[in-house]
């Protein structure tokens, strides 16, 4: 399996985003003034005055840079910037919205915190607090699995979050270390809200990352924020084997192996795990 699993390649919907490449220039022209519109009034009481320093991260649409505040020059800030044009021409511009009005309601330790967004014209920028630990991802991936007491612990937290999400009815839909980041005092922070989703009684869009969907999001009957436990189960399943339960080398595969339901525990593993 691919380490880099948070690749847009791996992040799949219903829609093909291929067909959007047909847009013309003349729409996307308008959508970026409607975006600018929305963006700026939403924010127009509010002043975004960032310093970029080093360049932290690159996406599908956008980068990631370290951003000091330039007037006291004391903070740290993650600032997330991302071309207009290749936001509408993916589709992605409903995910993009999405993630911003959800972001901003929420206030939770374990829960990365959007501080501002603005819209030039030609990019859209969302400021967020700066995380420095890393993603939880490249540490499993560096010590393989970890031990029992620390995957208990980060799943605390987990949780914590997730019961804080669905209680606004927020369906996270992308559960996966990629999108766990880890502060210098090693608590866990969930980032990446791109397919979160208020969900008052089903949904029906395919997306997420495939090793971690349940199998009610692959058979197209609809589910609900339910979902969001089976992908927390196949988290707590990789941090300790360091891979997770349900692999193939095509989406089919992976899919097939998903609905068989068959989960193999190492012998390594103890019954109370299990």
């Amino acid at each position: 399996m691919d380490d880099n699993r948070n690749i847009a390649e791996d992040k799949i919907e219903s829609d093909n985003a291929d067909r959007a490449i047909s847009v013309n220039i003349d729409a996307v022209e308008r959508m970026q003034t409607i975006v600018l519109l929305s963006i700026n009034n939403y924010n127009k009481e509010k002043k975004m005055k960032m310093m970029k320093i080093l360049l932290k991260g690159i996406g599908s649409f956008g980068r990631v840079y370290l951003a000091r505040d330039r007037i006291t020059k004391k903070f740290y800030y993650a600032l997330k910037k991302m071309s207009i044009s290749k936001v509408i021409l993916t589709r992605q511009i409903n995910h993009v919205f999405s993630e911003k009005k959800i972001l901003a309601s929420l206030t939770h330790p374990f829960i990365v915190k959007m501080y501002n967004s603005k819209c030039d014209g030609q990019n859209l920028y969302i400021l967020f607090e700066y995380i420095s630990g890393g993603e939880l991802f490249s540490y499993l991936r560096n010590i393989k699995r970890f031990p029992i007491i620390t995957a208990r612990f980060y799943a605390c937290e987990v949780i914590l979050a997730l019961e804080y999400l669905h209680s606004k009815n927020i369906a996270y839909r992308d559960l996966k270390p990629e999108n766990l980041m880890l502060t210098t005092i090693g608590h866990l922070k969930l980032t990446d809200f791109g397919f979160a989703k208020i969900i008052n009684e089903v949904t029906n869009t395919l997306c997420g990352t495939p090793e971690y969907l349940a199998p009610e999001v692959t058979d197209g009957n609809g589910y609900n924020k339910a979902v969001d436990w089976w992908s927390f189960g196949i988290l707590i399943y990789e941090m300790l084997t360091g891979l997770p339960p349900f692999q193939g080398d095509t989406l089919t595969d992976i899919y097939a192996e998903i609905m068989t339901d068959r989960i193999h525990f190492p012998r390594s593993m103890d019954s109370f795990t299990k």
